[in-house]
């Protein structure tokens, strides 16, 4: 067998074995969606960094950096700005709210604020978060496809051979896929955000590591920077910081990548974490791990993708999001690529497995017990959540297995999404005491408009919905907030 295969599986069982020992500690759906808070500063660090990433980071963004070149540096370093500042300017203020409200979700959070409007903030933000997640998940459900394909394609095929000798016919990628994502739900529908939170933790060391070793032993495979070097000097734009553009063509890209940290604090399952973390004091110690994790990480991705230039030579893939466990098989040692591409599954798994909680705990939560008054035990609520989680997560393989978009793209639109609905209104609830319910509520529904409006109606490719998005939002919070404000009412 295989040692990448062994590698595999045993990082299979681990992971699939936490599974089952939370099971028995998250029986009630405060266990089941939080972990009752009471998990430590490294634990909600690095589960957070794992599931803010994703299998964007060693799929999307060195396909990215491949295709792109220097260009992508500045992706690198909008998302390391951005996660300080969420962790800096949310984390600490919203679990001090939660913790005085008791509030399991995001929309929970968003009720005992403004009480007056949350049958309104309740469905809109559901339906946002369920809209969204499910492309997100999808995403990751596709690059765990592209993954498995490029890793045992040979495994898959044959696969593939009996299940047509069945009468059932599938691409190996889609095989993956399907592998991936049955993996994900079983140990996400199990044990709820104990197992998602510690698998996070795991797979967010494999993940930092992958990032720093492959690009340093590709890079002494060349033969260092005498070589890597001239390689890439041979197709100039690749080194070029505004992709060879000028003047506002060149502004608009570097805004692009840059705009990539105005997401993280609007993304639900990142703030959950912050919802979970022991103690309000704690925060300031997952700040700083959370820092370190994300310079190494971000430089790392972008120098798989540059290196794999040097290596390989400019469109020498036709899908560039198959670069990172091509490289890992060709310059590492069996076991060393093994862990390497059980770094990118640990990435899928950690968002996918983070995003159907959010979106199964939005449904039985917030739409079944709050917007629908259904009473129920906290049991029940858990099986519901569970029984949510799956049909989510079929329902983002589906999407997943139909779509021809790269992971890059799909992600984007995803994070966009969520950005725009929520990451204003938020930090605005924070910190701007004039902010009403009816400007959050216009900021949540105008916001995920523009992002969809934007986006198919081709505007995209002049400004990205990273940007025009959370612009749109922030405006529309801001004026109808000062419309509606009534300092000796309580904000509605």
């Amino acid at each position: 067998m295989s040692p990448i295969l062994i590698g595999f599986i045993v990082y299979l069982l681990v992971v699939l074995g936490v599974g089952l020992i939370a099971y028995r500690r998250t029986l009630e759906q405060s266990a089941f969606i939080l972990a009752d808070r009471k998990l430590g500063a490294w634990v909600i660090a690095l589960s957070e960094r794992a599931s803010g990433e994703s299998a964007w980071l060693l799929v999307g963004l060195p396909g990215a950096a491949f295709a792109g070149g220097f260009l992508e540096l500045w992706t690198a370093i909008g998302c390391s700005t951005g996660i300080l500042l969420s962790w800096t300017l949310v984390a600490r203020r919203l679990r001090e709210e939660v913790g005085r409200t008791n509030s399991l979700t995001l929309v929970d959070f968003f009720q005992q604020r403004f009480p007056q409007r949350y049958p309104l903030i309740r469905l809109a933000a559901s339906l946002i978060i369920t809209f969204f997640f499910t492309f997100y998940v999808a995403s990751q459900f596709n690059a765990a496809g592209k993954v498995l394909d490029t890793t045992f394609g040979d495994l898959l095929t044959s696969l593939q051979i009996r299940l047509g000798a069945w009468g059932l016919h599938a691409e190996t990628t889609t095989i993956g896929m399907f592998l991936g994502a049955v993996i994900v739900l079983f140990y996400t529908t199990m044990g709820g955000f104990l197992a998602v939170a510690w698998t996070d933790f795991v797979q967010g060391i494999i993940m930092v590591f992958t990032c720093v070793v492959l690009p340093l032993v590709g890079w002494f495979a060349l033969g260092g920077s005498e070589v890597l070097v001239p390689a890439l000097e041979r197709t100039p734009a690749l080194l070029s910081m505004t992709g060879g553009d000028h003047g506002w063509k060149a502004a608009l890209g570097i805004i692009g990548g840059l705009s990539w940290g105005l997401g993280y604090m609007g993304q639900p399952h990142l703030l959950m974490r912050y919802m979970a973390i022991r103690s309000p004091e704690d925060v300031r110690k997952s700040t700083l791990i959370a820092a370190f994790w994300a310079v190494p990480a971000f430089w790392g991705a972008f120098l798989i993708g540059i290196v794999g230039v040097a290596h390989y030579g400019p469109g020498s893939f036709a899908d560039p999001e198959r670069l990172m466990p091509t490289m890992a098989q060709d310059l590492l040692p069996a076991w060393l690529a093994g862990i390497m591409i059980s770094g990118a599954i640990a990435a899928m798994m950690s968002t996918a497995d983070s995003q159907l909680l959010v979106t199964t705990s939005t449904l039985s939560e917030d739409v079944y017990h709050g917007l629908l008054g259904r009473k129920a035990s906290p049991q029940t609520l858990a099986q519901i959540s569970r029984t949510a989680t799956l049909f989510i997560g079929a329902l983002a393989f589906i999407l997943g297995a139909t779509s021809s978009e790269r992971v890059f793209d799909m992600v984007s639109y995803a994070w966009s999404g969520l950005a725009a609905a929520f990451a204003p209104e938020l930090l605005l609830t924070l910190w701007w005491k004039r902010t009403t319910g009816a400007g959050v509520l216009a900021g949540m529904v105008g916001g995920t408009l523009s992002v969809v409006l934007w986006k198919h109606g081709g505007l995209d490719a002049h400004l990205t919905t990273r940007v025009s998005g959370v612009a749109i939002a922030t405006l529309l919070v801001v004026v109808v907030s000062l419309l509606t404000y009534n300092p000796r009412q309580s904000p509605s």
